[in-house]
């Protein structure tokens, strides 16, 4: 590893670079870091060249797929940038960046505007309360237009939007910027390497726009701050220096914010967005303090030891490298630390600085920077390290699983190899999760998207050499009785020697449902000895888990044994356990047993224009509206639907609203299901059983 520069916690920047899918923010970062001079060369996305998406499975599929640190160093202060993949589907890597950052950079696409991913992220960022800042992208493709993109941000994301410079040119005649904070122009140089440029007065066409949108800038600082409003109204102007700070409390206090723009693969804007990341964002002091049990760890190198690791990677010939940032004091190189989850030591060896693909080993990181270790022990994503108190961080909150797949091995030796590989995925990826259902007999992979699970499948192979195939997960179906009857059970065996004997009389009855089973001893006189009534009772209930109408669990009944006999030789556990089975068998048929679906509680929030549609969705499920809950623009619509019915629900529900809504399901219990249903039920498993 090569080393680096330390640098102090004022001196520190941490920014999540966000947004939708294929609106920059690689090749943003990039042209930021190689025009900083840390990256030596300009990378390209469209090559697989890109500082921050270097994985086989990234360059196959020419997108971000995982959250990827890379750092730029500018006016003497280190900005650790986080890439952040713009796919729903990877949604878990954008939280992990939002939990340890201290600023935003939101990218928008020149030509796509404000899309789905965009709206998701500022969420995100408004819900960590984070300040922001905009950065409108690919000034120079065709169909550029910054002023319908920033009507879009005003509209669908924020009044607080405020732009501090406008392009001169768009599309091919792209070629500077206008700085309203100097009121200069920069004019790119042509065939620019590193986004140099000629300072110039705004040129004579641009005047008058510039006047309106700098008198804009102007009225809103003015209005964060009282001296500066009153300063204004006597007519004076607001300086640049005030109106730096003017902005970074607004920023700091969600008020203000800041709109940029650039094209990132011609490096033009890098070196002004640079410079207004350093003077605009905060660094980790200045940053909200974390708040344990009521105690606030400000960033500072004289506090306790509290950094939470928020990622980790496996890599060849590498091992696991944890990935961590520090909220408050510091670490050196060979210090032992503790993990505050388990209380476990682990040594901090070859302590580095993530850049991309590579690490720049470091002799101390100080409070607020963000780091790499190699080969910890006990260490796993979410946990805190600490020196001497255990302090445990708010964790990193992934989302839930909304899409399944039942999964198994290609091979035998596949197959044999699954259940060691799972946890390693899971661990590099909270958001995937997989395990073996003993009932279904199937091992059940979850994840947040077809391309999500698609992706951790290449990964198993190209890391382990596991191999899988995927089928629909199976239902875990119910059955139960609807009506009262009662019969005998009886086992009589003779073959020469001591013989087997049991006889029992049962009576079965439904209960309401989600009760469960309930055996009832009802014997008088000593007809069954006390000692094999508990027999007839375990008779029964593996009986009722081979199940009458499609051979799966019968639930929600009681059975009462209340007669039988015995013999005084031939009577044994065996043989009351083997009557207590007929008897359930003979019953269960007479009353009336029917098939028990699984219903779960989706919970879908929506823009409300697409209410009616998801709703109209919902009941070709079979589902039952239970309610909505409007809010703000947005709706939840609240519904009872079958398990069976949600198949790649997840896919159907993003395609209606162009993924713009998410759902969430709670188990809600079983109810009986359509004839028609019981009976494609049954002849699966019959075909299944049979194959």
């Amino acid at each position: 590893m090569a080393s680096a520069k330390e640098y102090t916690t004022d001196r520190i920047r941490n920014v999540a670079v966000l947004g939708h899918g294929s609106s920059g923010k690689t090749t943003l970062i990039d042209s930021l870091c190689f025009v900083a001079g840390t990256s030596k060369r300009l990378g390209n996305v469209d090559e697989g060249t890109g500082l921050t998406m270097h994985t086989p499975e990234e360059r196959s599929h020419g997108i971000s797929l995982q959250l990827t640190p890379a750092y730029a160093e500018h006016l003497n202060t280190k900005i650790n940038f986080l890439d952040t993949p713009g796919y729903l589907d990877f949604t878990g890597e954008a939280l992990s960046a939002i939990r340890v950052a201290d600023a935003a950079i939101i990218v928008v696409s020149a030509t796509a505007g404000v899309e789905v991913g965009t709206e998701r992220v500022w969420r995100f960022c408004e819900e960590r309360g984070i300040p922001r800042i905009f950065f409108v992208s690919m000034m120079d493709k065709d169909h550029a237009d910054f002023e319908g993109v920033f009507k879009q941000i005003k509209e669908r994301l924020t009044e607080s939007a405020l732009p501090v410079e406008i392009p001169v040119g768009e599309g091919s005649d792209f070629h500077g910027i206008i700085n309203l904070f100097s009121e200069k122009a920069h004019i790119y140089k042509k065939g620019t390497t590193k986004g140099e440029y000629d300072e110039t007065d705004i040129p004579e066409e641009m005047k008058e726009k510039e006047a309106q949108w700098e008198t804009e800038l102007q009225e809103t600082l003015a209005t964060t701050d009282e001296s500066l409003l009153e300063s204004y109204l006597e007519g004076g102007a607001i300086s640049r220096e005030e109106a730096i700070e003017a902005m970074g409390r607004g920023m700091a206090r969600g008020e203000v914010c800041p709109v940029f723009c650039g094209a990132s693969t011609q490096t033009y804007g890098m070196r002004a967005l640079l410079r207004k990341i350093v003077e605009l964002c905060p660094s980790p002091a200045e940053a909200r303090a974390e708040v344990v049990d009521g105690v606030e760890y400000v960033a500072q190198d004289d506090g306790p030891l509290a950094a939470l690791v928020f990622k980790t990677a496996a890599e060849p010939h590498v091992g696991e490298l944890s990935y961590f940032r520090i909220f408050s004091g510091t670490v050196s190189n060979g210090d032992e630390v503790l993990n505050a989850s388990d209380g476990q030591s682990e040594k901090l060896n070859h302590l580095g600085i993530p850049m991309g693909k590579d690490r720049h080993e470091v002799a101390t990181l100080h409070a607020g920077d963000i780091g790499v270790v190699a080969k910890l022990k006990h260490t796993h994503t979410n946990d805190t390290l600490c020196n001497g108190k255990r302090i445990q961080l708010e964790k990193i909150d992934f989302p839930k699983a909304d899409i399944s797949i039942a999964i198994k091995g290609k091979t035998r030796n596949d197959e044999d190899k699954l259940g060691e590989v799972i946890p390693k995925i899971h661990e590099e990826d909270p958001a995937f999760t997989a395990s073996f259902n003993s009932e279904l007999h199937q091992t059940i992979a979850r994840g947040l998207g077809e391309m999500h699970l698609e992706v951790q499948f290449e990964r198993m192979e190209r890391k382990y050499g596991v191999k899988v195939e995927t089928e629909q997960p199976r239902i875990a179906y119910r059955e139960t009785i609807t009506a009262q009857a009662e019969g005998q059970g009886r086992h009589k065996k003779q073959s020469g020697g001591r013989g087997q004997f049991g006889d029992c009389w049962v009576r079965l009855k439904p209960l309401p449902r989600g009760s469960g089973y309930e055996f009832v001893d009802a014997i008088k006189g000593g007809v069954i000895p006390g000692k094999y009534v508990p027999s007839v009772d375990r008779g029964i209930r593996e009986a009722a888990e081979r199940g009458i109408v499609a051979g799966y669990p019968i639930v929600d009944f009681a059975a009462e044994c209340y007669d039988g006999s015995y013999h005084s030789v031939d009577s044994s556990d065996i043989a009351f356990k083997l009557a207590g089975s007929q008897a359930f068998r003979s019953v269960a048929e007479k009353c009336r047993p029917i098939l028990l679906e699984p219903v779960v509680e989706v919970a879908v929030t929506t823009p409300d224009e697409y209410v009616g549609d998801i709703m109209g969705d919902l009941t070709s499920r079979r589902g039952k509206v239970q309610g909505m809950d409007p809010q703000g623009g947005r709706t939840t619509v609240r519904a009872i639907v079958p398990e069976s019915e949600l198949y790649k629900y997840a896919a159907t529900l993003r395609s209606i609203t162009q993924g713009r809504a998410h759902h969430t399901r709670t188990p809600a219990g079983y109810e009986p299901a359509p004839d028609q249903i019981a009976q494609k039920v049954r002849s699966e498993r019959e075909a299944r059983e049979a194959s």
